[in-house]
């Protein structure tokens, strides 16, 4: 196979795809996520024993347990997809809103238009749940979609994307609106990343490595994060039953994800009275533990935490934890080690809460709440696409608004430039 011609050419027919796309009709795009979210619960079996597929492959290659759990289609996900469609159907449609409308004192009006991006490629690693996703925000956002996930999934994301297809198809949307680069060989996406002016943006989703790779390579504009080296920070006016569950929700509800904490910084005022508890209920969790000199005094057979530990996206149950002495250690410590992802404070001090919102630098800052809570499903943009840590476009979890960009619209009577 000739890769750089088969990725063109797929690059191409996403291109077509988009201009027929980008016409469509809010009615169109809403009755062919309806019809792709009843395809995949419907052939839910066929999409688990393509997955189990994956599985047996990704375990013969010793991939880790993080790594397994991200590819592993269940019947719960499949139900979560599927409602993900829905919710991103029940969505308003951002393409076409007119925003800022101004009247000049010459009499014209000039405002903004939501308008289609075009092509976005996706690359992705592990997650299939990626696929449905993706396409949903992309189609509904008025993108043509280009998606190339990990060898790891193949005949996982080959079902879906043939179930989503199908489902557009039937709907009168182009095909290529959903194009699928169907090879594992790696140099598809660097033969991806030269195709400026087919593509129009990269979206990288994985791990640091991939997403450093994409960022090197890419002649086309990238959104991204490199990796989630989320805190929370458990102050001395905190309800410590509240920071305990969600200290403990925040690393063990699903550590293998970007938004899962990786640092545990705690006043230390209050560091004798709350580590013993978190620190048992960590360890029932099967949570490995690392510590500062004055933590492993508290919480005995702690093991000693290196300075180069603070900068490490675990994606599993290790967990670094510091004590500081105040709210200003805890957010130097943020801003030396954070990867400007999700950070959290627990307090019940208002004014701490507030400078911790306003001073901490990242695209998700919280007050007792989760660090697992930032997640465009959870703040209500339906299914999300990534979350971004970049300043320019978007910033955070990427939603539909987040996938389309503007146009300057003019309404004049005739006025001319003097």
């Amino acid at each position: 196979m000739n890769i750089p011609s088969y990725v063109l050419a797929k690059a191409k027919e996403a291109r077509e795809g988009a201009r027929s796309l980008a016409k469509a009709s809010s009615g169109k795009k809403n009755a062919a996520l309806v019809r792709m979210a009843d395809g995949i619960q419907k052939r839910a079996k066929e999409l688990m024993k393509e997955n189990a597929k994956d599985i047996a492959f990704a375990q013969k290659k010793g991939l880790s347990k993080a790594m397994i759990d991200r590819l592993t289609l269940n019947s719960k996900r499949i139900a979560e997809m599927a409602a993900g469609l829905r919710e991103v159907a029940a969505l308003p449609d951002p393409v076409g809103e007119v925003i800022r409308m101004r009247q000049r004192p010459n009499g014209m009006s000039v405002g903004r238009m939501r308008v289609p991006i075009g092509v976005i490629g996706i690359i992705y690693e592990s997650r299939p749940n990626v696929t449905a996703d993706a396409t949903s925000l992309c189609l509904k956002a008025g993108n043509a979609v280009v998606l190339r996930g990990g060898s790891e999934a193949i005949h996982s994301n080959r079902a879906l994307v043939k179930i989503l297809r199908d489902a557009a198809k039937a709907e009168g949307i182009a095909e290529g609106a959903i194009t699928f680069i169907d090879i594992a060989d790696r140099e598809a996406i660097m033969e991806l990343l030269k195709l400026e002016g087919i593509v129009d943006l990269i979206i990288p989703r994985g791990g640091e490595g991939l997403i450093r790779a994409v960022t090197e390579n890419s002649r086309i504009p990238v959104l991204k994060h490199y990796k989630g080296v989320c805190h929370v920070f458990v102050d001395r006016d905190a309800d410590l039953a509240m920071a305990s569950d969600i200290c403990f929700n925040a690393k063990v509800q699903r550590p293998g994800t970007c938004n899962a904490m990786e640092t545990m910084l705690v006043d230390k005022k209050i560091a004798k009275s709350f580590l013993p508890g978190i620190a048992a209920r960590f360890a029932k969790a099967g949570v490995a533990m690392k510590g500062c000199p004055d933590t492993r005094k508290i919480v005995p057979g702690t093991e000693a935490v290196k300075e180069e530990d603070f900068h490490i996206e675990y994606n599993d149950l290790v967990l670094n934890i510091k004590i500081v002495k105040d709210i200003d250690e805890a957010m130097d410590h943020i801003a030396a080690y954070s990867s400007s992802h999700t950070d959290t404070i627990v307090t019940n001090d208002y004014a701490k809460g507030m400078r911790f919102i306003r001073e901490v630098d990242s695209s998700a800052v919280m007050i007792n709440a989760s660090t697992r809570l930032n997640d465009g499903f959870q703040f209500g943009l339906g299914a999300e696409i990534g979350i971004s840590t970049d300043k320019i476009h978007a910033r955070g979890p990427m939603g539909l608004e987040e996938l389309t960009c503007t146009k300057f619209i003019v309404l004049g009577t005739g006025q001319l430039r003097e």
